[in-house]
């Protein structure tokens, strides 16, 4: 996890705890929404990643009963302080980390089976 949120931090310019909440919500995020079994493989691929998934869900206050998707998943990034731009540079560098870890055809199939993703990638 300390690699994946340095290499966040780093390429996207952002504070190292808001990528590793980021990398939280995003993980939860695919994991509702995406192909959960490719997705928990990664996860587990990810030293630390479980936890910041659990520690996400406890901040996702209203956009939880909004019923989340990426539209959530957007505001609650963009709380944290982060821009589309910024929000699109960390997308693509959790797909390059999990194209290391998990494999190219693992990661494309989640990223092919989760709404709205494709676009962010």
């Amino acid at each position: 996890m300390d690699e994946l949120v340095e290499q966040l931090a780093a390429k996207a310019g952002i504070d190292k705890a808001v990528a590793e909440k980021t990398v939280g919500i995003m993980l939860g995020f695919l994991r509702n929404a995406g192909p959960s079994d490719k997705v928990q493989v990664l996860i587990d691929s990810i030293p630390g990643a479980e936890r910041a998934v659990e520690a996400s869900r406890n901040g996702a206050g209203l956009s939880a009963l909004m019923g989340g998707g990426l539209m959530a998943v957007g505001s609650r990034l963009m709380a944290l302080g982060l821009g589309i731009g910024e929000i699109q540079n960390v997308a693509r560098e959790l797909v390059k980390f999990g194209r290391d870890r998990i494999g190219t055809e693992q990661m494309s199939e989640i990223i092919t089976n989760t709404p709205g993703l494709p676009q962010f990638t």
